[in-house]
């Protein structure tokens, strides 16, 4: 099933955890929803911005891979609202502006960033409506949670 032009179901819930614990990572219909949001919203823009192929890293997670995995409940992935990306030949640091400065969002963090390396870690971004989106810009490194990006 495609969720847009360039990107599918499969790869939006596609996870090696899922697979080797037997999780069935599969959204209901309301989630389903939300991810072609996603897809539609910050994915499909970001693709036709750089015009470069690319996969998300980490998209849907049900409530049992979510928990494997060590994250909060209240994870946005379970709702089909975030995803983790990276783009082949551009720096993470250099993306999360990209989006800061031209894309509604509601959550976008540098998540692991470390100073002074700029394709480090990755970024995390996540879309509700354009009535709920909070642009909220966060870096995340291995020693503190920051507001905004770093350089600003």
């Amino acid at each position: 099933m495609k969720l847009s032009q360039h990107f599918t179901l499969a790869e939006a819930t596609r996870s090696m955890t899922a697979t080797r614990c037997g999780i069935d990572n599969t959204p209901g219909p309301e989630v389903a929803k939300a991810m072609i949001n996603v897809c539609e919203n910050i994915l499909e823009p970001i693709r036709k911005h750089y015009d470069i192929p690319y996969t998300p890293s980490s998209f849907y997670r049900c409530p049992e891979l979510n928990e494997k995995l060590g994250s909060k409940n209240t994870s946005q992935h379970c709702k089909g609202e975030a995803v983790d990306i990276e783009i082949p030949g551009i720096a993470n640091i250099k993306l999360a502006r990209m989006i800061e400065n031209q894309m509604d969002f509601d959550q976008l963090i540098l998540e692991f960033y470390t100073p002074g390396v700029d394709d480090s870690g990755w970024v995390h971004v996540s879309y509700v409506s354009p009535q709920d989106n909070r642009q909220e810009v966060l870096t995340i490194t291995k020693d503190k949670t920051i507001v905004g990006l770093p350089g600003k």
